[in-house]
């Protein structure tokens, strides 16, 4: 297998998973939990007396593999990912949380994205971090404001993302290590 075709195809993989992270997020905010409140979400421990909506962790982990899709296949890949995760994201989530889904995933990772883009030559896990901390901030503010209304479950909702963005990071080590080793450029 050549680079470039390594490339495309961990950019593609990264791409599907992704996009399986959104409905993920909806169905497990829905039907997931320890507790689920009712006419409200299921929610997760993220840290000891700390709960939050289920679906926050797999929005951490949209959040870097956005970041992949964007180091695999291009900028313009990383855009179009976030346009159609927003459709994906307004299409599958509860009529009751449409438009807070929607908008809370597009801002945040444009967010990420304008975080990430720039620093991610130079200081690729900067980046990540980074850009995972602003998308998953901007994700918490904007989807529990418009959908429940308040804040009450920011900390937990912050928490609980940015478990997924610091489990990531030891990967996206060995990637950085990896690329530089087989001499794979970032896109």
């Amino acid at each position: 297998m050549t680079r470039d075709s390594q490339r495309r195809l961990e950019g593609i993989v990264a791409l599907v998973l992704f996009g399986l992270t959104i409905p993920a997020a909806n169905w497990l905010i829905g039907n997931a939990g320890t507790v689920c409140v009712p006419n409200g979400p299921c929610l997760v421990p993220v840290w000891p007396g700390v709960m939050a909506p289920s679906g926050v962790l797999m929005v951490g982990l949209a959040l870097v593999l956005r970041d992949i899709v964007q180091r695999r296949l291009g900028t313009l890949a990383g855009l179009g990912a976030i346009g159609v995760g927003t459709l994906i994201s307004a299409t599958l989530a509860p009529a009751a949380i449409v438009t807070a889904s929607a908008a809370a995933f597009l801002l945040s990772e444009l967010a990420d994205f304008a975080i990430y883009t720039p620093l991610q030559r130079k200081r690729f896990l900067t980046a990540v971090f980074a850009s995972g901390v602003v998308g998953l901030v901007v994700d918490s503010l904007v989807f529990l404001q418009l959908a429940f209304g308040n804040l009450d479950f920011l900390a937990g909702q912050i928490i609980g993302k940015a478990w997924m963005v610091l489990f990531a990071l030891p990967l996206m080590l060995l990637l950085r290590r990896r690329d530089e080793r087989l001499g794979l450029v970032a896109a």
